[in-house]
């Protein structure tokens, strides 16, 4: 199949393509679109920039072009796609559009968090045949009867591997129950690990399973580069790169934590660098902006996250730069492929300190080859380079041992080896998990360290108020113990020696006191209580009981 008229597709869908550039089917789109024209299910391994959207939006838009258009009030869900982040269903959305724009009848709407819902309502009340929607806001309205799917014909999931790292697990089988069981069904991830599987056994079909091994891989496709840098000098050396040492047309910038995103960008703009931010806590308007700025050329450098970058899909960018080398070393891989998008090459930089040594040899084990290291610039940090790694990388056969000795393993103990493996992966899910939260609480540590001057100011008060907490409770309990053994007439003079203790403390900190309560302050918070001696000697405070007229 040269052509898209080779894949028995209509007139109009013929057309839009056309529109598009489109000359010829991708791998995915020349496996895909026959057994979804057939009715079959599909489920898809691809990775991103492949053309698996238009791989299930053609077919599932033909199919509804076939069907007559509704003659009732409005025009029932036909099709719904679910998508990981709001990005990601914005662009499938835009594909939708591209693609049906010689089908009149047919229309469609996005429905993701982060925007306000009373238009996404308004448009569910006119009617649609298409659903582009995000798990959360999807349930949330379908929850208050805004939504209705028992008209669903057609299921789509993508970017699967993703969903189930956010979570999205049990949003998706919620939204399974709510379907009607006679539909087709499309997933497409871009990896297939067991929780996958085990998600597409559960409501696919007799599945026709469709895997795209790219000719090249991401890593071929880019050249890679790490420099050695301290932490500190990090900005600086990415200032230098954008500005004097590289020809950055558009660049993609990664970092670790929405708030070092935020920092970064301010000081980029500072030094005369068009970027802008988009991490999970912008708002929905705000990464539009941002996404649409970078598209149209207007914004050279976007600083994201990796949740927020899923769905970028942008052919200008000629550089990626990794601020934050990532915890797992395939999130790595999704980084970089930003830059390597339908056969194109480009670069990825990547900065390492002294504390991501190990990430890096990780990245080098699981892309089986060592990352060009660049020493010529003015930040280089020798101490952040890591020893060599021996370990062998990851997929790669152990060679040696006897054929026999292998196949009586095979008979004898196969179920305890696909046990230890799993319990190993976990474990590896594990250690990874644990350094993740490390690598966070290190960011919040250095971020803590470079807040401005007066919330660090608000810190040291809120930590000399909690240790005059804690010396206020430590005296007053060691007068109470002493006036037990010595007297009234002792406590007496203790209780006052721990007022004018309190007394000759500055007049802010007296203050402080009063307010909070603490208990031995010249005035704490029990103005309504007053004091009675015990038939021991001791002194108790109660409450006065006031009565009610």
């Amino acid at each position: 199949m040269k052509s898209f008229a080779d894949l028995d597709l209509i007139e109009p869908l013929l057309r839009a393509v056309a529109a598009e550039n489109y000359e010829r089917p991708t791998p995915i789109q020349r496996q895909a679109i026959p057994p979804l024209l057939d009715g079959r299910d599909v489920l898809g391994c691809a990775q991103t920039g492949t053309g698996k959207t238009a791989a299930f939006a053609l077919p599932v838009l033909q199919h509804l072009a076939e069907d007559p258009p509704s003659r009732r009030g409005r025009a029932p869900i036909k099709a719904l796609v679910l998508s990981p982040t709001r990005e990601l269903a914005d662009q499938i959305g835009a594909s939708f559009a591209a693609y049906s724009r010689y089908l009149k009848h047919i229309k469609h709407t996005v429905i993701v968090g982060g925007v306000n819902e009373k238009p996404q309502i308004e448009a569910l009340r006119r009617g649609f045949s298409v659903l582009v929607a995000t798990p959360g806001r999807l349930l949330d309205l379908h929850g208050r009867g805004y939504v209705d799917l028992g008209d669903v014909e057609f299921f789509i999931l993508d970017e699967v591997d993703r969903m189930l790292d956010m979570g999205f697990i049990h949003d998706i089988r919620r939204v399974l129950k709510a379907l009607p069981d006679d539909r087709q069904n499309l997933l497409f991830s871009a990896t297939m690990p067991e929780p996958i599987v085990d998600l597409a056994s559960s409501f696919l079909d007799d599945p026709v399973r469709v895997e795209i091994t790219p000719d090249a891989p991401t890593t071929d496709l880019v050249e890679q580069r790490v420099m050695f840098v301290e932490k500190r000098d990090k900005r600086r050396l990415l200032i230098h790169l954008l500005t004097d040492e590289l020809n950055v047309e558009q660049a993609i910038v990664f970092t670790r934590t929405k708030h070092g995103a935020n920092r970064l960008t301010k000081h980029l703009n500072k030094a005369n660098v068009n970027a802008m931010a988009i991490h999970g806590n912008k708002s929905q308007n705000a990464r539009r902006r941002a996404l649409n700025g970078f598209r149209d050329g207007d914004v050279t450098v976007l600083v994201a996250t990796d949740i927020a970058a899923r769905g970028i899909d942008v052919a200008g960018v000629t550089h990626v730069f990794n601020f934050d080398l990532p915890n797992e070393p395939e999130v790595y891989v999704h980084r970089i492929g930003r830059t390597g998008r339908a056969g194109a090459d480009g670069v990825a930089v990547s900065f390492c300190d002294d504390s991501e040594g190990g990430y890096l040899r990780d990245i080098e084990r699981l892309t089986g080859e060592e990352i060009e290291v660049v020493e010529e610039h003015p930040y280089h940090f020798q101490e952040a380079v890591p020893a060599p790694d021996t370990r062998k990388p990851r997929g790669r056969k152990r060679s040696g041992g006897s054929s026999r000795r292998s196949s009586r393993s095979r008979r004898s103990g196969g179920s305890r080896r696909s046990g230890a493996s799993r319990r190993s992966s976990r474990s590896r899910r594990s250690g990874a998990s644990q350094r993740e939260e490390q690598n966070t609480q290190r960011a919040e540590a250095d971020e803590a360290a470079e807040a401005p001057p007066k919330r660090r100011r608000r810190r040291r008060r809120r930590r000399s108020r909690n240790k005059g907490q804690e010396a206020a409770s430590a005296t007053n309990a060691s007068a109470t113990n002493t006036a037990e053994g010595r007297g009234d007439n002792d406590a007496r003079q203790a209780g006052s020696d721990d007022a004018t203790a309190a007394a000759s403390k500055p007049r802010r900190y007296r203050r402080r006191r009063r307010r909070s309560g603490i208990p031995g302050s010249p005035r704490d918070d029990s103005g309504s209580s007053s004091r009675r001696e015990d038939d021991d000697g001791s002194r108790t405070t109660y409450r006065r009981r006031r009565r009610r007229r």
